[in-house]
This record gives structure tokens, sequence and C-alpha cells, in this order.
């Protein structure tokens, strides 16, 4: 494998198919020979770890994380022994806590951490998820009223809250409000018993980058530590609250969370704990997407997630939760098939919404705009933030994207590392252009009048003007250069030890040099996957896939009759089946030698 620190582009790519540079990753190779000898790991391994910033000192918990060696103190975080302090009450009076949580897989999987800890500790829990539709996004105060008049002497907020100073005054001497949030604060928190947030203005706790699953499950730890403390586990069994490290894993994924540190070791455990198969809701949905293998991050983030999500989106808000939270496994079943349906419907609602959105934000990437802002009569809600995504990924520019309905674009904005999108969008809110508006650097969401549409956009263009200069496609950052021969499945299982890969800690890409398609074809349900075998020049052959290829340039090159050698970027992967194992190459671009 060959490999160097900047330079010239690799393998002279100036711009692929896709239109990309292929730079490399730069990284110390004396810090990556050091990491290697300390550690008695391939040098190739150590390469990898350096060019992620890691040191010799912290490369051991970097391929092993753990949580006793990552696991901050939960009271570094401000308010978090008031939480505690009250949560650990609850227990020992057995009250009626209610949980109110999110739409998204970090609301359910924070609410259903939070609801199974509480139950499991004797209380009497009731789960309220509010309707996309017909309630927003966080709590309302008439939401706020009826869990009261249920009876409940508590609420705690998972994954919302933080900004909800008004609607929690609904519970104000009716009963105490816990705040488990971690989306951007902004301004004075609410007036409440205990509002936990690593982004409010005065935590100092510095961790910032935590999904609201991994502050609820600091806030369990917390109460377990007070309840020990006061003798209450003298003749009771504690909590495993290990066993909830799958919800928070399966958060931590799916809100975009960087894999390092903390969440590093959230996620390697919760996937052990996954894998185990304990949680009958998640093991359901697994079978339902037909998982075979271990699961993985990705198996989070591109099948687990989406079908959670799906119900917020245009189904049923509390589906996922009550999946999550479903002991029966007839019961998972049903629901996860339900979700797994509701997740096709969003599939093709998505389609319906990406054709014109993607004319649109060519139209304005070809003006030179800096912000992509996309609005259309009647798109569904609950898919412009995917629509965003994508288009996010195509024209490598912050994208807004909303529906209008009645006058009012409601939408979501999602955006590129070193742009700030949510403080743009607060900013927007703030000068009144905004009827609603907030979020955090990498996605926001968002309402506006219709006719403030120019407005807005000339606002988000000004504060975001830089982003104009990014390239029409983000570079590749590759880490090396392989022949087909050196494609092996030795080499991937190396590669495999930095798993698991997400912002922070992507999946090392390798460029394969001359290889030659000598079969391509295409496969699933809508032909847009292209599978191809390629051979090397000096011998060799490795197994490739590239995903949503539809007809783009990535296909028409694979599937080219001309079968010219070809450069091949992507992902390394080893390949077990029937007790083989085999390298295969997931395909992210490709160029034509120079």
């Amino acid at each position: 494998m060959d490999g160097e620190a900047g330079g010239a582009p690799v393998l002279g790519i100036g711009r692929s198919v896709t239109g990309r540079r292929w730079v490399w990753r730069s990284a110390d190779p004396r810090t990556g020979l050091g990491i290697a000898q300390r550690l008695g790991v391939p040098e190739m391994v150590g390469r990898l770890l350096a060019a992620r910033g890691i040191g010799l000192d912290h490369a051991g918990d970097y391929l092993e994380p753990t949580l006793r060696a990552l696991m901050p103190d939960p009271g570094a975080l401000i308010d978090m022994d008031a939480a505690a302090d009250r949560l650990a009450a609850a227990v020992r009076s057995g009250e009626h806590v209610a949980v109110y949580g999110d739409y998204d897989v970090d609301g359910a999987c924070s609410g259903a951490l939070m609801s199974r800890f509480l139950r499991d500790l004797g209380c009497e829990v009731t789960p309220y998820v509010p309707d996309r539709l017909k309630e927003g996004y966080g709590p309302n105060a008439p939401a706020i009223a009826a869990l009261c008049e249920r009876g409940a002497s508590l609420i705690v907020c998972v994954d919302c809250g933080i900004a909800a100073a008004e609607a929690l005054s609904a519970a104000e001497g009716r009963a105490d409000v816990v705040v488990l949030d971690h989306h951007k604060a902004e301004g004075p928190v609410p007036r409440i018993l205990a509002a936990v947030n690593p982004n409010r203005l005065d935590c100092g706790s510095g961790l910032h980058h935590v999904c609201a699953a991994a502050v609820a499950f600091l806030a369990a730890a917390a109460t377990v530590r007070t309840l020990r403390r006061a003798g209450w586990f003298a003749r009771r069994p504690e909590p495993d609250l290990l066993a909830l490290l799958d919800l928070v894993a399966l958060a931590t994924v799916c809100d975009v969370m960087p894999l390092t540190g903390f969440n590093r070791a959230l996620v390697a455990q919760g996937l052990k704990v996954m894998g185990r198969r304990g949680r009958a809701g998640i093991a359901a949905l697994l079978d339902v997407t037909g998982a075979r293998d271990a699961p993985s991050a990705h198996t989070l983030g591109f099948l687990l997630g989406p079908r959670i999500n799906a119900s917020g989106r245009i189904g049923e808000p509390d589906l996922g939760l009550r999946l999550l939270l479903c002991e029966d496994p007839v019961e998972a079943r049903a629901i996860a098939e339900k979700l797994d349906a509701v997740n096709r419907r969003r599939q093709e609602v998505e389609g319906e919404v990406i054709g014109a959105a993607h004319a649109m934000a060519e139209a304005q990437a070809e003006a030179g705009r800096a912000v992509l802002l996309l609005v259309g009569e009647g798109w569904h809600p609950g898919v412009v933030g995917i629509v965003a995504g994508r288009m996010k990924e195509r024209f490598n520019r912050p994208v807004c994207v909303a529906g209008l309905a009645d006058g009012l674009a409601k939408g979501s904005g999602r955006s590129v590392p070193g742009v700030d999108l949510g403080a743009a969008v607060i900013a927007a809110r703030q000068s009144g252009l905004l009827e609603t508006g907030g979020g955090h650097a990498m996605a926001a969401g968002f309402s506006f009048r219709g006719e403030r549409a120019a407005e807005v956009h000339a606002f988000l263009e000004d504060r975001l003007k830089h982003a104009a200069l990014l390239p029409a496609a983000a570079d590749l950052l590759v880490e090396g250069t392989l022949n087909v021969a050196a494609a092996q499945p030795g080499l991937a299982q190396d590669v495999a030890r930095l798993a698991p890969f997400g912002p922070g800690n992507e999946e090392p890409i390798f460029a394969v040099q001359r290889a030659r398609v000598v079969k391509a074809d295409r496969v699933g349900k809508d032909g847009a996957t292209v599978r191809a075998i390629v051979e090397g020049e000096g011998g060799g052959r490795l197994k490739t896939i590239c995903f949503r290829a539809k007809d783009g340039p990535l296909a028409q090159a694979l599937l080219a009759a001309d079968r010219v050698p070809l450069h091949l970027c992507g992902h390394l992967r080893a390949e077990t089946w029937n007790g083989e194992t085999s390298a295969a190459l997931q395909v992210v671009d490709a160029a034509t030698p120079a």
C-alpha cells in the first residue's frame, strides 16, 4: 500500500467522474510507526490512527474503547446532581413520571431508555411523543397540562425542552420538570428544577458532541449513584445500565455524533449489547431488515435508523418508541413490519420531492449561491430533512428544504463541515425573518411565511457567504493506493480494527489502481446498485459494489462497454460467506487514468 501526506493529487486525479479531487489524508509516518510498535499492530493500522490525530498515549483506548477509560463524571454536567436527586426521589416514592420525547431516533431512544430505567426501578411511567404535523417539535402547553392531569408529578423531557420555557410553565405548581437535552441553548434556560444540557452556555463539561440518549444514560448513572449512596440497593438489585447501551449507540449514530472519545465507547460497547439481541424490538427490526451479520454503525445508520425515523416523519409518531419498549417478540415483529412499510412509503414520498428539489438546487448552484434554499408547495415536512441531506451531498453546499402549506414554509437544513447553519438559522429567527428556528452546526429546523423566502435566502447567504468558496464537490480524502492483487481480506480486517466508523472517524478510503471491469450488472429491486468484478493488470480479481449509482456517472463508468481501466476509490471490507472470507470494495468514486 502506498501513501503520502499532502503534495500532488492522488494518482494525478484532479477531477474524477463525479467532479471530485482525490487528495491525500495527511499523517505523520513516525507517529504511525510508533503506535504500531507500541501496540504490536500492523504499521498500516498505526498510520491510519495517526491520520486521525491519535497520539501514542491514546491509541490503545481508541482501538479498545471502554466506558471505564472514557466515561466522564455525570456530575460534570450542570444541573445533573439536582436531576439525579429528583429522579432518585421519584424512585423512592414510586411516583408517576411522564417522559416527554421527540419523534426522531434520538428522541425515541432517549424516551425508551428513561422509561425503561424508571419502570425497572418501580415508577409508573407515561411516555409521550408529540405529533410532528399537529404539535410540532418539543413540549407544548396543552400536552404538558394533560400529563399533569393524568397524575404525573415529574415530567422528564428528553431530546427537547431546553428552548420551551413557555410550554413548560404549564407544569408550574403541578409537577416538577427535568430536561435532558443536547440542542443549542440560546438565552436563559427554562426556570425548572433541572435543565441538563452540555450545550448550555454555562455548562463546562466539554461534552458538546453527545446526543440526548447519552445525556439520559449519564442521568441514569447519576441516579443509580445517588440511590446507592442512600442505601437503596441494600436489599434490591441494581439495574443493569450497560444493557441500555444499545439504545445509546443507535441514537449516537443516527444523530450523526462524532465517533470519538466517549461516543466511541458508547457505540462500540452498545454494538456488543445489540449483538446479543436482548431487546425484542431491535431484534425484530434486525430480522425485518434481513441483517445477518453482527451489527455495525452501518446497520444502525442505514437499516434501523431510517425505519424508526419514518414513523415520526409520515406515520404514527410514537411507533418507534413503542417498538423499543416492546417486550413481546410477536408484538415487536408486528410493529417492526409496520415500520418497514411506513419506511417504504417514506421513500416514495421522498422520491416525489427529490426530483423537483434537485432541479432547483442545480439552478441555484450554477448561479453561485452559497446556500441553497428549496421551497415547494405541498412537499411533505417529514422528508424535507432527508432531501436536504441528499442535496448537500450532491452540491457540497448548506441546503435548506421546506414544504409550503397555507402560506407557511416548514423545513429542515443540512450543512457541510465548517459552515454553522444552526447559528445562522437562530440569527434569522432572532431578526424576525423566521417564525421558528433552531439547530446546531450541521442541521437546523425552521419555518417562515412563504412571501419572505427571498429575504430568508438573502439573510442566510450573507451570514454564510464563505460557503460560496467551497468546491462544487467535496474533496475525497484517500489514505492509500492498492493494486487489485493487494486488496486482500487480511488488509480489510486490519482496517476494520478502527471501527465503528462515522463522523470524526471516517472509514478509510483506498484508491485501487488500473482495475478493468470484467463483469458488471445492476442489482436491487430498482436496479440502482451496480455490482462488478474487476481484475488488475498484474493479476488478481476483486468484487465491487456501488450503491445508489442509478444512472449517474459512476454507473456509466462501471457499465461502459469499452471496459477501459479505471482507478476506483472506495472502502475495503472483508466479507464472509459460507465460511469463506474475501475482500470487497464499496465504490464511492472512479476516474480514468491519465
